[in-house]
């Protein structure tokens, strides 16, 4: 089958939310399991903003956290937690090394732009890369030329994310498709079609059953 006329996936995901990276590892494995099948998807990613208020230049975590969870006790048991789950997928949560909560704003750009300059295949690398300089790494990933060098590596042409970074090309898109997907209420969330298939980071096999009703309804 055509890749162009394969049936569309959007993943609704921010690039600081934890449960999205586990949840993209697990989607990654339920589509590795369905395409023997014949059941073949293109991925195509889509911004949610767990903070659109964000200053630009991001706010220094433990503050952050402060304010979110109330008190470092708690934001350490939920780190603890996402960190033994993230394991069973094969991830690294390196929390301690994590020390801004940036604005989201830049990298889904950067998305956006992979996905216009190389299609599915290249947005999809630009993520993962996002996901792990993120949360293995903790570099800061609402900085310019963080999210440059990361694109130039997964495969952008050189100098492209830092000439778009420096305009606000993309912007307004990613803010109003940021905005319509609010209603969703949270994230990792995969729609096909109009219907919403897999909400939360769900076991791979859930989300290939799910993936596989969905087609079979349609």
């Amino acid at each position: 089958m055509d890749a162009s006329a394969n049936p569309i996936l959007l993943v609704v995901s921010d690039t600081i939310c934890p449960w999205c990276w586990i949840g993209k590892r697990r989607l990654d494995k339920a589509l590795a399991t369905l395409a023997p099948e014949g059941l073949r998807f293109e991925r195509r990613w889509h911004p949610f903003m767990l903070n659109p208020t964000m200053p630009p230049k991001g706010m220094e975590r433990a503050a952050y956290r402060a304010a979110k969870f109330g008190s470092p006790e708690r934001s350490a048991a939920i780190d603890a937690r996402i960190t033994a789950e993230g394991a069973r997928d094969g991830l690294t949560f390196r929390f301690d090394r994590i020390t801004r909560t940036p604005s989201t704003r830049d990298s889904h750009r950067l998305i956006r732009l992979a996905g216009q300059e190389g299609g599915a295949p290249l947005a999809d690398a630009v993520a993962e890369a996002l996901f792990s300089a993120y949360f293995a790494e903790g570099r800061d990933i609402g900085d310019p030329a963080t999210l440059a060098a990361l694109a130039d590596a997964a495969g952008l042409p050189p100098g492209r994310a830092a000439a778009m970074l420096a305009t606000e090309e993309g912007l307004a898109e990613v803010e109003e498709d940021a905005a319509r997907a609010a209603g969703l209420g949270g994230v990792p969330a995969v729609v096909l079609g109009r219907r919403l298939v897999i909400q939360g980071a769900q076991p791979a096999e859930e989300a290939a059953l799910a993936l596989r009703d969905a087609m079979a309804a349609a």
